[in-house]
């Protein structure tokens, strides 16, 4: 497994996968960076991620370390763009097939940056054994750049399990829930929990989303759970407190499940998302999702939530107002989203899937 730097979905799903397949007896090793070897507790973990402190030398070396593993390995598996153009680049020469999982659309590209980007995403299409997308555009994209074998890959998250199991708290319960939790980190109350977790990155819209809270009619306290990039939180806070708009940002948290039992509506205004794991925690916890109507989360989300356009903030603003104002609707929806939830593979099925696909590649019997 070949992992980049990651603290959110796309690490989460690498350690479950790799979970599953270690119960079922294979051996798998990761190969990663520090950031990501410490976010997941990843004892073994091999840190070779090339890095600009490093320099040149070290990015060579750590290079032909991962030149040396590629050739004793029976599958290089990498994650995300930079990873598939490391793992590709590392095996050359060896033999072992390469599987690129794709999660993420590349997004802002343009002039030399867009023409290097796409020359990269060409090279790494065809140079993998299979390339598989988180989404059915990834999967297109894969294969206009010249994938030899191009597939969808739903990611789970490894959470919905317990969290569709777990009794589904109702509309008092959750308030109540939401009151000790913002009193417990000093955001004031009273009003409904409207719920966004996401990393503080420029593709997550966030800017959107403070401006959507200070549009919303009905009292809420809107809780920003994840942490990132400082600069543009503090831009964030910012604007939030010149607005007056009720948005708090809390950081991150080892396990959201209290975030997401109290919350009554949650809202991801993202440019642009695959199959985002809290899209499917949410679901699975029975709150209303309201989410930007792009990548993946349309097949996720249609008929059993709200989608608005991308960058629509009265359109959120107004999705809010509407589902905390007909307990009809959010009690039709939060069943919705539940019953969707159980129909997805966990991460044993997702394993064996993926089992299977190993076997199949070139090399392999």
């Amino acid at each position: 497994m070949v992992v980049g730097r990651s603290t959110g979905g796309i690490g989460l799903h690498a350690v479950d996968l790799a979970t599953h397949l270690r119960a079922m007896g294979d051996e798998v090793v990761f190969v990663t960076d520090d950031l990501t070897a410490d976010r997941f507790e990843l004892p073994g973990a091999l840190r070779w991620w090339p890095s600009r402190a490093g320099g040149l030398p070290s990015a060579v070396r750590s290079l032909w370390r991962l030149h040396g593993l590629a050739r004793t390995s029976d599958v290089v598996h990498a994650h995300g763009h930079q990873a598939g153009l490391l793992a590709v680049l590392a095996a050359t020469g060896t033999g072992t097939p390469v599987v690129v999982s794709q999660h993420n659309a590349v997004l802002g590209a343009r002039g030399p940056r867009r023409v290097i980007s796409t020359v990269l995403q060409s090279l790494v299409a065809r140079r993998s054994a299979l390339v598989t997308g988180a989404s059915s555009d990834l999967v297109e994209e894969a294969a206009a750049y010249g994938a030899q074998g191009a597939r969808l890959a739903p990611v789970p998250s490894p959470r919905v399990p317990a969290l569709v199991a777990a009794p589904l708290a109702d509309v008092a319960a959750r308030r109540a829930a939401a009151d000790a939790l913002l009193e417990a980190h000093g955001i004031p109350g009273p009003g409904a929990l409207v719920l966004t977790i996401s990393r503080i990155a420029p593709q997550k819209n966030l800017d959107v989303l403070v401006e959507a809270a200070g549009l919303v009619a009905a009292p809420v306290a809107w809780v920003v759970v994840g942490d990132g990039d400082d600069a543009l939180l503090s831009e964030l806070r910012r604007r939030a407190a010149d607005d007056g708009a009720p948005v708090h940002f809390v950081g991150a948290v080892a396990d959201p499940t209290p975030w997401l039992r109290a919350a009554e509506v949650f809202v991801l205004p993202s440019r642009w998302e695959a199959r985002a794991l809290v899209v499917q925690e949410a679901m699975a916890a029975g709150v209303p999702v309201v989410a930007s109507d792009t990548g993946g989360l349309h097949d996720v989300v249609e008929g059993a939530g709200v989608l608005v356009p991308v960058g629509d903030a009265p359109g959120f603003a107004a999705a809010v107002d509407e589902i905390l104002g007909d307990g009809e609707r959010r009690g039709r929806l939060s069943q919705q989203g539940r019953e969707r939830a159980t129909s997805w593979d966990d991460g044993l099925a997702t394993a064996r899937r993926w089992r299977e696909w190993y076997s199949g590649l070139p090399g392999m019997t």
